[in-house]
């Protein structure tokens, strides 16, 4: 993560409060960004690592089947 900011800033930055966050309130907006920027870590470094979720990545060609012109 050389490029990108330090955990401290992701933090700072991820704390403020989205609008669906800010109506229900936050005891510790940074304990809830860190969590929040842990969770997608990981998620980004694992795909398979959320739960009951598979991203699957197939062109379009893949997804369905070819339809023959008749003979």
């Amino acid at each position: 993560m050389s490029d990108a900011k330090s955990d401290q800033e992701r933090i700072e930055s991820r704390a403020h409060l989205l609008p669906e966050e800010a109506a229900v309130g936050s005891e510790d907006p940074e304990a809830q960004a860190d969590a929040i920027l842990t969770e997608s870590d990981i998620r980004e470094a694992d795909r398979n690592a959320a739960p009951d979720t598979v991203l699957e990545r197939r062109a379009s060609e893949e997804t369905v089947t070819p339809i023959e012109p008749p003979d």
